[in-house]
């Protein structure tokens, strides 16, 4: 048997625009280059772990909890509920 290995999903609940003075992204408060950064099979999990909390961290409110929300349901259906809500 092989063993599956886990993937850490993508921040991104498709909601992709920043904010002009932070540089933050609405939808998951990344900045472009950690964009890149998770582009790049290159970048370790454990980079990945550090900049989820990180993200996390730079949110509050009802952004935190529609992140939250959209992420939970990226993970186990593979889709934002932006881009569920769209079908």
């Amino acid at each position: 048997k092989k063993l599956k290995k886990f993937m850490i999903v993508s921040p991104c609940i498709s909601i992709c625009k920043s904010e002009p003075v932070s540089g933050y992204c609405y939808g998951c408060a990344r900045k472009t280059d950690e964009k890149i950064c998770w582009k790049n099979p290159e970048t370790t999990d454990e980079w990945k772990k550090k900049n989820l909390e990180e993200l996390k961290s730079r949110m509050s409110g009802w952004q935190l909890d529609a992140f939250l929300k959209s992420y939970d349901n990226k993970i186990k259906e593979g889709v934002s509920l932006f881009k569920k809500s769209l079908k």
